[in-house]
């Protein structure tokens, strides 16, 4: 059994910079290339031990960091006026840090690679393919297929994650249409599938504690399901230099109330997100961007597994600011 303290915690980390950079070089009429630098924050908890019982699960400061770098060298072929086709290899370094876990050693087939072992990283290699199609000068479409990443093992961290530490990204596809209604206004519809069911320790449940030791193949993970997610959004060219943009998304939250015990640890429960933005030509050659986006908070109940009778609630809401500088030279 693990009764967990009854009191309202929340994780001291709320502030994030994620970078990204791109460039791109037309090569002859029909070839681009390009390169493409983004971060992803993954996930980032932190609960502070400040008085007894100590941490979340009775192990001192309790949660997780994991940080993703994608590496994206990219070339796009112009097959003929309507139709462009595109692939982008994937170049993936992640690092992860666990603390606070220490008691659940009893579960692992690790415990020295379970908690508090410092930073780990890994290494993978993916691929991209996409293909945008101009119906006409109102509607187009496109789609794209990521391929799941390999990922090398965190062997720090080999007792808590499936298959002694893997920690591999998804496989996901992604369609989308465009509709240009009048000169200056245009409607965007995407559609996006997430299979998180192809990594075990992302996905398998939280009731394999007692089937598998944690860091076994079917060890238990985080319990993700598959998540859909729909996106719509509005463009409004306002003047020659200003394009002004709205959009919404919704998924339906990955996570089922019987798992909620691990996902203290990444309470990823946001279904909502709301969207603004304005690109503005400062001159022929630079162009400033801004974007503000909020995510409000969504509330998933369900019993702590290793304590039956006790019910656990997780909440996250989000909020975010983007700004870019494009050159043209």
């Amino acid at each position: 059994m693990l009764y967990l303290d009854a009191t309202t915690k929340k994780s001291d980390n709320s502030l994030f910079a994620i970078p990204e950079f791109a460039i791109g070089h037309q090569l002859n009429e029909r070839i681009n290339i390009g390169l493409l630098v983004y971060g992803n924050g993954g996930m980032n908890t932190e609960y502070v031990a400040d008085s007894a019982p100590q941490g979340t699960f009775y192990g001192g400061t309790t949660g997780v960091d994991l940080k993703q770098l994608f590496v994206s060298p990219t070339m796009s072929y112009q097959l003929n006026e309507q139709i462009r086709l595109g692939v982008s290899a994937i170049y993936v370094v992640q690092q992860f840090e666990a603390q606070g876990l220490a008691n659940f050693a009893a579960f692992s087939q690790a415990p020295e690679a379970l908690s508090n072992n410092g930073v780990d990283t890994s290494t993978g290699i993916g691929i991209q393919l996409g293909i945008s199609h101009i119906i006409n000068s109102s509607f187009s479409w496109g789609a794209s297929y990521r391929s799941s990443v390999s990922m090398d093992k965190f062997d720090r961290y080999s007792g808590l994650f499936a298959e002694q530490g893997g920690f591999d990204l998804p496989s996901s596809i992604q369609l989308g249409t465009a509709w240009q209604f009048l000169p200056s206004h245009q409607v965007v519809f995407d559609w996006q599938k997430i299979n998180y069911s192809e990594v075990k320790s992302i996905a398998n449940p939280v009731t394999n504690l007692m089937s598998a030791p944690l860091g076994a193949e079917a060890g238990a993970g985080f319990g993700w399901h598959d998540m859909s997610i729909y996106k719509l959004g509005y463009q409004w060219q306002r003047t020659e230099q200003q394009k002004i943009r709205f959009g919404a998304s919704y998924t339906e939250q990955p996570i089922p109330s019987s798992d909620i015990l691990f996902n203290i640890l990444a309470p990823g429960v946001q279904e909502w997100h709301f969207t603004a933005g304005i690109s503005h030509a400062l001159s022929d050659a630079v162009q400033f961007n801004a974007m503000a986006f909020y995510s409000p908070s969504k509330n998933v109940t369900g019993a702590n597994y290793l304590a039956p009778n006790q019910q656990l609630s997780i909440s996250m809401e989000q909020s975010g600011l983007g700004v870019s500088l494009a050159w043209r030279i």
